[in-house]
């Protein structure tokens, strides 16, 4: 008998694996569904991101400098900034056994955020050792607006999530082991290198992930293991500091261009500034964009959604923050966690936009993992009561362990009731979010460039060739022609890039994102795009 239980268990082990594999596969078509639609169009820095992937997919360059560049330059514009390297690689990959198109390269982006979301349920799961909470935080998250709409979007913001869970995951790892391996510490600075050649707001999270590091040194083992993680990381960062004194200043350029920060300010320039660091942080904590109105950019939230997160999700977050500076704030685990959360809004904080989603990334994953104690609370079972308080091995003297700690206060039903109603607020608010995304966002005509195509479309419909690409005052949307060129398989021959400030010659086609042309006869308006013959 127990030989046959035994074949029927390693029987019946792949057949869960297919199942699972089944369901997850079924839940992202489902996740992804509708991705090349809405968002309508494809945004400008869509278009850089993807076609830039598209080259190197072919030729190992991106538009424009040397081959399997550091960072790409994201326009041939006078005054450029650079793309970080991570997700046009990734993206490359792709591109190089599927045709691109706007569905791959948004089921793409996709992909790394719906990955972020079951990652945030792994991590749930090995926290509180329930495989219950896993499923719920990842179920939450993937609910999430916050995560849901940026993952929709073609540019490296959508691979930020991912990169602090897999960061979070391996700190996890490290802080239950007693003496780290050299395999260890590759595996977390490896995670703080993503974080930083994934985003723009990962150059300034990875460094203070690092530097926090020191919450969970309880020994001087530890503490070694931290400062060779830190010689490690510093180590990955010597090309992309080469990268900057070779190429003039790019790694802050982008700082500069969205910060109040001004380089070599006076002292009251400096207080001045962090006045401001004070009000913008603040700003970036307050509870109207979080849940009642989101991001106020176009391209980031659907205006009249709802906010970035949902009540329920934000109300277990704040119990869960609760119960750890009440009772868990001796674990080291958990003071980082506190730690992070404060760490995560300076990218937000340091830039002139209020609420930025995709600075504030890393924010929303914080918020996520606070979630697990109050989860572990109201799933805990009710105890009989003791004399003598148990403590469980490893804790620290004389504090109740977590079974304890779970089932002191409501009882059992009372708190698997209360979880039921946030469960069931979570959907319907869900819900309702996903019916306003569905019904308003494809409407986004103006913000992802939808006029764009149609002007495209009558210029490309004509014989006369080449299509001149005048960039004007709605951005250098020549990129967005090369891109559909790419789609379509039109060669790149067919269009010539006018130079800023450059006049076509007489007679010719132009494509312009100027809204009104100077001696031209108009063919076609496509709101702030124009199609015109050059007199």
């Amino acid at each position: 008998m127990p030989v046959t239980g035994g074949a029927a268990g390693v029987t019946q082990k792949p057949l869960r694996i297919l199942l699972c594999a089944t369901a997850v596969i079924l839940l992202f078509r489902l996740y992804t569904c509708g991705v090349s639609q809405n968002p309508p169009g494809f945004y400008l820095d869509e278009s850089a991101t993807a076609y830039n992937a598209y080259l190197v997919s072919r030729t190992g360059a991106g538009e424009v400098g040397p081959r399997f560049p550091l960072l790409f330059q994201e326009y041939a514009v006078r005054n450029p900034t650079y793309i970080n390297p991570l997700t046009i690689y990734l993206l490359a990959i792709v591109f190089r056994f599927l045709h691109p198109s706007i569905l791959v390269a948004r089921t793409f982006a996709a992909f790394w955020m719906f990955a972020a979301c079951l990652l945030l349920g792994v991590l749930a799961k090995r926290i509180s050792g329930k495989r219950s909470i896993g499923i719920i935080v990842a179920g939450t998250a993937l609910l999430t607006p916050w995560f849901f709409e940026i993952g929709r979007l073609v540019w490296d913001a959508h691979f930020s999530a991912f990169t602090v869970v897999l960061f979070l995951l391996a700190a996890y790892r490290i802080q239950s082991k007693e003496r780290w391996s050299w395999r260890d510490i590759v595996v977390v600075a490896s995670s703080l290198t993503v974080i930083t050649y994934g985003y723009f707001s990962g150059r300034v999270l990875a460094p203070l992930f690092a530097l926090g590091l020191l919450f969970i040194t309880t020994t001087k083992h530890r503490l070694l293991g931290v400062v060779v993680i830190w010689f490690a990381y510093a180590v990955t960062l010597v090309p992309i500091i080469l990268f900057n004194r070779s190429h003039s200043g790019v790694l802050t350029k982008r700082l500069w261009e969205v910060t109040y920060i001004k380089p070599g300010a006076s002292w009251n320039e400096i207080t001045s500034e962090f006045a401001e660091f004070v009000r913008c942080y603040l700003q970036d904590q307050s509870l109207t964009p979080l849940l009642m109105t989101g991001d106020p950019h176009w391209h980031h939230h659907v205006e009249g959604s709802g906010g970035a997160i949902l009540f329920a999700t934000f109300i277990l977050a704040m119990a869960g923050l609760l119960l750890v500076i009440a009772r868990r704030w001796r674990d080291p685990w958990w003071r980082f966690v506190l730690y992070g959360l404060v760490a995560s809004i300076v990218p937000g904080a340091i830039t002139d936009w209020p609420f930025h989603e995709l600075r504030l990334m890393g924010y929303a994953v914080f918020l996520l993992v606070l979630t697990v104690p109050a989860l572990e609370w109201l799933l805990g079972r009710d105890e009989p009561k003791q004399g003598v308080r148990g403590t469980s091995e490893g804790s620290h003297s004389g504090e109740p362990d977590r079974a304890t700690v779970a089932t002191q206060g409501l009882s059992h039903p009372i708190r698997l009731s209360f979880l039921g109603i946030l469960l069931a607020a979570t959907v319907v608010q869900a819900v309702d979010f996903q019916i306003i995304f569905w019904r308003q966002g494809p409407e986004r005509y103006f913000a992802f460039d939808v006029l764009y195509k149609a002007a495209y479309d009558a210029a490309v419909a004509r014989p006369e060739r080449p299509i001149y690409l005048e960039n004007g005052q709605w951005g250098p949307a020549y990129m967005d022609a090369y891109w559909y060129a790419a789609v379509e398989g039109r060669p790149l021959s067919e269009f010539v890039r006018l130079p800023d400030g450059a006049k076509p010659p007489s007679g010719a086609i132009v494509l312009s994102s100027n809204s009104n042309c100077q001696n031209c006869e108009v063919i076609q308006k496509s709101g702030a795009y124009e199609l015109y013959r050059a007199k």
